[in-house]
Order: C-alpha cells, then structure tokens, then sequence
C-alpha cells in the first residue's frame, strides 16, 4: 500500500493536447487526463482492458462505427484489442483505469 498526492505527480504530454498523470499499482494503471478542447485521439487499441471514467467536458468516443457522447458521470468499459479513438469537444478530465499495467506510460 502506498499513498500519492496527485500534485506532486508530474503530468506527461503523450500526445498533443493529451496530459496525463500516471499511477501504476501491481495490476492496474490510472490515467488522470486533462485534455484540451478539440483535441484528437487517433483510432488504436490495445491489449489493456480501459474503463474511461469522465470526471468533467465532454468526450466523443468512436468504437465500432458508432461514436458515442459522454458527460460527467459517464463510465464506458472498452475490452481489450478493440479499436477505438476520442475527440474532446470540450476541455476535460477523464479518469482511465487500464488493466493490465501500462508499461508505455511508465
């Protein structure tokens, strides 16, 4: 067990637009995301199952030719190896928790 002031985690831009502070346990990954309006998240996948919980703005997500809108207090479950990409329409901050860890964003 061990405990982290998320102000004192440096955020990391991954991709334009796209900040992110990161906590890594033995099985898991939070993402804390600010991400600027208008910003793109080009279609990807991964072996990480994503839970994108949305905290503030609003967030378009694209998976399986349908896009979907969410708001604060939007939850979505992406399972693994599905493509999927994002807009932010709005400012936002989101929430990711990806199982198993991400290395990359370590």
């Amino acid at each position: 067990m061990y405990i982290q002031k998320l102000e004192n985690i440096e955020e990391r831009e991954v991709i334009p637009g796209f900040k992110g502070k990161f906590i890594h346990s033995d099985t898991m990954t939070l993402a804390y995301w600010n991400i600027e309006g208008g910003s793109h998240m080009p279609e990807h996948s991964h072996v990480h199952e994503q839970v994108v919980n949305m905290l503030d703005g609003t967030l378009e997500i694209s998976i399986g030719g349908k896009t979907h809108s969410l708001g604060p207090g939007s939850v979505m479950c992406i399972p693994s190896d599905i493509p999927h990409s994002g807009k932010a329409v709005t400012r936002c901050h989101v929430l990711d928790v990806f199982h198993p860890v991400r290395d990359d964003y370590r």
